[in-house]
C-alpha cells in the first residue's frame, strides 16, 4: 500500500516540490491531507488533482469558497489552526511533511509528533523555538524526525551507520546568498527585489530573505543542535557559493564525510519521504565536470550580524531562540513591505533580545508568550525608531 502523506504547507515552495515528487511515485505515496494558508486557487487545484481525504485552509475566511470549489469531489474541507491540529493528529497519514513556514508551523508539527507520526521536517522554526520540548515529545511518542533542509539532510545521510560518539563536529555550508560580495555600504541600499534573487535555490520569499541576511543559516545552526545532539562549539558554518557540497561531518579519527548534489530541494524531500529506503529517481544528476571549482570561505559575522545573533541565542539557550525567531519574522515582513532597510533587520532582532525577559527552561505556554511579546517589541521598535525607507 502507498504511504499516506499529510502535507502541511502544500501551496508553498517546499509543498509544491513535494507534490511533484509524490506524483512521480503513485505506487509509493498517496496524498491523504493537504494544508494551505491563503492561496485558495492553488489549494483548490491541488485538491482536485490529488483527491486527498481532507483539505484544510488556514485562513478561515476562505472556508466557504474552498468548500464550494470542492463540492462533489468527496474531499472533506476544514479551516483554521485548531482544525489543522485535529486533522493532522487523527488522519490516516503515517508521514507528515511539515513545510508551513515560520512560527505558524509549530503547533501542527507538535500535533503530528504527539500522534507518533514520521515527520519530514522542513519547518526549521519548530526546533529553533522549542527544540528541548520537541525532543521530549518525540521520545515519548516514538515519532521519528527526518530533516528536509538540504544541509541537515546531508548531515543525516553522512551519519548513517556511524557511532554517535565518533562525531567531532559538523560544518553546514551556506551559499552566501545574493549579497555575499557586497560591502556594508552597498548593503545599505539593497531592496527586497534584490534580496529575492537567490543565485542557486528556488525558495519562498521569507526563506530567501533569511538566506540573504544569513539568518537562514543561523536557524539551521540551532536546528542542528537539536537534530544531532551537538554543542554550539561543534557546529561550524562555511561559505560555499556553488551549493554542491551540502554539508560535512568531521569524525574523531580525522576523517570527513560530505554529501554532494545539485541544488534541487526535490532530492532531500524524496529522501525524507522514502527513508529508510532510497528510491530510484529520474531527477537531474550531478556531473562534477560541470563544476570544476569549489570555493570556501569563512562567514563574515560583522557584515552578516544575524548569524552572530543566532549563535548568541543558541549559546544562551532558554527562550532566546524563540525571541530571535519572532523578531526576525516581524523584521523580514517589514523589509518586504519596504518599511525598513535591509541592515535594520539585525537591529530589530538585537533590540528584541535585549528588551525581553530571559526564561531558562520555558514550557510551551512560556514560549508562546515569549513569541507574542517579542513580536510586540519588534513592531513597536519599527514604529518608534525606524523611518520608512
Amino acid at each position: 500500500m502507498p504511504e499516506k502523506i499529510a502535507l502541511l504547507g502544500s501551496t508553498g515552495s517546499i509543498g509544491t516540490q513535494a507534490l511533484d515528487i509524490i506524483s512521480r511515485y503513485p505506487e509509493k505515496f498517496k496524498v491523504e491531507v493537504l494544508v494551505g494558508g491563503n492561496n485558495i486557487n492553488l489549494l483548490t487545484r491541488q485538491a482536485q488533482q490529488y483527491r486527498p481525504d481532507v483539505v484544510v485552509i488556514g485562513n478561515t475566511a476562505h472556508y466557504r469558497q474552498l468548500k464550494d470549489n470542492l463540492k462533489g469531489t468527496g474531499v472533506k474541507v476544514f479551516a483554521g489552526e485548531k482544525d489543522t491540529e485535529q486533522v493532522v493528529s487523527s488522519s490516516a497519514a503515517g508521514t507528515v511533511l511539515a513545510a508551513i513556514v515560520g512560527y505558524s508551523g509549530l503547533r501542527p508539527t507538535i500535533a503530528a509528533i504527539k500522534a507518533g507520526k514520521k515527520i519530514a521536517l522542513a519547518n526549521k522554526e519548530t526546533l529553533v523555538i522549542a527544540g528541548a520540548l520537541i525532543k521530549e515529545m518525540a521520545s515519548a511518542s516514538g515519532s521519528m524526525i527526518i530533516p528536509v533542509d538540504s544541509e541537515h539532510s546531508a548531515i543525516f545521510q553522512c551519519l548513517a551507520g556511524e557511532e554517535k560518539n565518533s562525531v567531532e563536529s559538523i560544518t553546514l555550508t551556506a551559499s552566501g546568498g545574493p549579497f555575499l560580495n557586497l560591502t556594508s555600504r552597498e548593503l545599505k541600499k539593497v531592496k527586497p527585489c534584490d534580496a529575492l534573487k537567490h543565485p542557486n535555490w528556488n525558495m519562498g520569499d521569507k526563506v530567501t530573505i533569511d538566506s540573504a541576511s544569513m539568518m537562514n543559516k543561523g536557524l539551521e545552526v540551532i536546528e542542528a543542535k537539536w537534530l544531532f545532539n551537538l554543542e554550539p562549539s561543534q557546529i561550524n558554518v562555511v561559505i560555499h557559493p556553488q551549493s554542491i557540497i551540502h554539508s560535512l561531518v568531521h569524525f574523531t579519527d580525522g576523517s570527513v564525510k560530505a554529501q554532494l548534489g545539485i541544488p534541487d530541494m526535490r532530492l532531500p524531500i524524496l529522501y525524507a519521504l522514502s527513508w529508510p529506503l532510497r528510491f530510484k529517481s529520474d531527477l537531474p544528476r550531478l556531473d562534477l565536470t560541470d563544476h570544476k571549482t569549489f570555493t570556501f570561505e569563512k562567514p563574515n559575522f560583522r557584515k552578516f550580524r544575524n548569524l552572530a545573533l543566532a549563535y548568541r541565542a543558541l549559546t544562551g539557550g532558554g527562550n532566546l531562540a524563540c525571541l530571535m525567531n519572532a523578531a526576525n519574522e516581524i523584521a523580514v515582513r517589514a523589509f518586504l513591505a519596504g518599511k525598513i532597510a535591509f541592515l535594520q533587520i539585525p537591529d530589530i532582532i538585537e533590540f528584541t533580545l535585549e528588551k525581553n525577559q530571559y526564561i531558562a527552561s520555558p514550557d510551551l505556554e512560556m514560549l508562546e508568550m515569549s513569541d507574542k511579546t517579542a513580536r510586540e517589541t519588534a513592531n513597536n521598535f519599527i514604529k518608534k525608531h525606524l523611518k520608512n525607507t
